[in-house]
């Protein structure tokens, strides 16, 4: 289905305006064939609507840039993200970038003479092609594009003194706006790093009489340290079921590793199981006040206490730590979430070589515990300290998503022609929005 829209100049189709419409190929050998340095090597998570960011891009061999000379990149050609969760997304190849490639998960899209390349990738993400490209999404239940229906993507067809026009203005107007979206992501992280040091603060000693542990960082020296097997009445593992016999579509919350956040756990996917399936498995069931630990992957360790409104719920791919008399559950959860917890985790998987902690690992943790009564005023404390932080960086989200939004509904009044970008300066992009 085409997504109708009103342009002054009318549309063309993007295969009208291209010499070249193609994507890479993953290389022989996959990541394993990724160098430390070499000829760049494009990746979805590369290309982004502001621009190439190239903080985490791979690099291939001279002799496998040779291989895929079909897919070398070259100034001024628009890549566009055809597979994934960030399909759509579009960056244009600056001038500079030296050799190039792409995987197959990126578009090249090459302008001819008539199409002038910024131009082009400001086009590609304003609102009604993105609406296009998530029309054939749902209308065709795909999770990628292929390079026909890239070719059919209807775009503005302004002549080419005009595009060269709204490309300078556009190109200073959302450098503004970047710019701004830049720094709030900085803040962002800022006060991420600042919850992080409460957290880390919470668990330790910082006073006149502390003394060093070469795991867990300062203690104060009467903190008894005890390896959590001593303290918890018990580690479970979450239960391994086959979910087609299982899952069902209301009943249990049956919790899954990806459920369990940094000191919450989220419904946001969540699958359910019958109450005799949970009968059958009472040994990963959960109660309020138990921690359970993600026991594999990236975020390994990740830890989260049982609210009141998953009690009695079971889970899967997680460690249960059961609510112990000594060792309050908030406290628990924090240290496992602050860097004397993530170290041992870190440490376990090395040592292991592996990605799975088992339940053997958490249990030989050590940890230092202060008084009960103690380890409750020092969550309180923390509650108290981060409840701001976390305001700010809700605050910093939405001004971040604002800046999103009009940058997008900017680009798409200057490609469709909705104002003249000749008397468009002087236009505040980013009116509303704190500087």
């Amino acid at each position: 289905m085409t997504i109708s829209f009103e342009s002054r100049w009318g549309t063309r189709r993007v295969k009208t305006l291209t010499t070249k419409i193609g994507s890479g190929k993953t290389p022989s050998g996959g990541s394993e064939s990724y160098l430390a340095s070499g000829v760049t090597f494009l990746r979805s998570q590369n290309v982004h609507f502001g621009g190439l960011r190239l903080d985490d891009v791979a690099y291939i061999s001279e002799v496998t840039h040779r291989e895929m000379r079909g897919t070398r990149v070259k100034p001024n050609d628009v890549l566009l993200n055809i597979t994934g969760a960030s399909l759509g997304r579009v960056s244009r190849v600056p001038e500079g970038l030296g050799e190039a490639n792409v995987n197959q998960h990126v578009c090249i899209i090459r302008p001819n003479v008539e199409a002038n390349a910024r131009y082009l990738a400001y086009a590609l993400s304003s609102q009604p092609v993105q609406e296009q490209i998530s029309e054939l999404q749902v209308g065709g239940n795909r999770e990628g594009l292929n390079f026909e229906q890239v070719g059919n993507l209807t775009v503005p067809a302004a002549l080419s003194e005009e595009q060269r026009r709204i490309a300078d203005f556009l190109d200073a107007e959302t450098a503004r706006i970047d710019a701004l979206a830049s720094r709030r992501r900085v803040q962002q992280q800022l006060l991420v790093e600042r919850r992080a040091a409460l957290k880390t603060k919470c668990v330790t000693y910082s006073g006149p009489r502390k003394v060093h542990h070469p795991l867990l960082g300062d203690t104060h020296p009467d903190w008894q340290i005890h390896p959590l097997r001593r303290v918890l009445p018990a580690v479970n593992v979450g239960v391994v079921i086959n979910p087609s016999h299982y899952f069902t579509e209301s009943g249990v919350p049956f919790i899954h590793g990806f459920n369990v956040r940094e000191g919450f756990i989220s419904s946001a996917g969540m699958k359910f199981m019958s109450s005799e399936s949970n009968e059958l498995h009472k040994r990963s069931r959960v109660r309020t006040g138990d921690v359970l630990v993600v026991r594999a992957g990236a975020t390994a360790g990740r830890a989260a206490r049982v609210s009141e409104e998953f009690d009695g719920a079971n889970c899967a791919s997680v460690l249960i730590l059961r609510k112990s008399e000594t060792l309050d559950a908030a406290y628990l959860e924090t240290f496992l979430n602050a860097v004397p917890g993530k170290g041992q985790v870190s440490f376990s998987q090395y040592g292991a070589a592996q990605e799975v902690i088992s339940a053997g690992q958490v249990s030989s943790f050590s940890i230092a515990l202060p008084p009960i009564s103690e380890q409750v005023e020092r969550v309180a404390e923390l509650s108290a300290a981060t409840a701001e932080t976390v305001a700010l960086e809700a605050g910093l989200t939405r001004q971040v998503a604002l800046l999103s939004e009009r940058r997008q509904a900017l680009i798409t009044a200057a490609v469709t022609g909705q104002f003249d970008v000749s008397t468009a300066s002087g236009r505040n992009v980013t009116d509303g929005v704190t500087a």
